[in-house]
């Protein structure tokens, strides 16, 4: 299994008057941890798109652990659990940098589709793209 970690500075637009970060700033979290798991391997959004692959969220779970605040520094841990020919899973660990305390986990399953977001079988359309996530898995 290949993880990648990712760190970020919570910002004070992300927390509420409490000073704590607002449940939906996790999802963005591993948005960017997704993002910068993918450049990691050498594979971006931005590359897929081109080739007209597209890979749609169609569920995401979060699981609160402890609050995260204002200025804390966190890691957001990302590896590819799971991979089918037309979908994906990625699983996230945010971890508060200062203590190792875990503060979230949670996961998200992707489609793989076209540009028109119709399902494709990844290995039938692009070969490079399924090793690439092959090797995700298989580490």
């Amino acid at each position: 299994m290949i993880v990648v970690d990712t760190k970020i500075r919570v910002r004070y637009k992300e927390t509420d008057k409490m000073g704590v970060v607002h449940h939906s700033n996790y999802y963005t979290w591993f948005e960017i941890g997704r993002s910068e798991y993918m450049r990691a391997r050498g594979m971006t959004y931005r590359s897929m798109e081109e080739k007209g692959l597209m890979l749609p969220v169609i569920e995401a779970r979060c699981f609160y652990k402890q609050p995260a605040k204002y200025d804390d520094v966190i890691v957001i841990r990302t590896h590819m659990a799971d991979f089918k020919g037309v979908r994906l899973k990625m699983e996230y660990e945010v971890i508060r940098e200062e203590d190792g305390v875990l503060l979230a986990k949670g996961y998200t399953v992707h489609a793989i589709t076209d540009a028109n977001l119709k399902p494709v079988n990844i290995k039938k359309v692009d070969s490079e793209l399924y090793k690439f996530f092959m090797e995700c898995i298989e580490g």
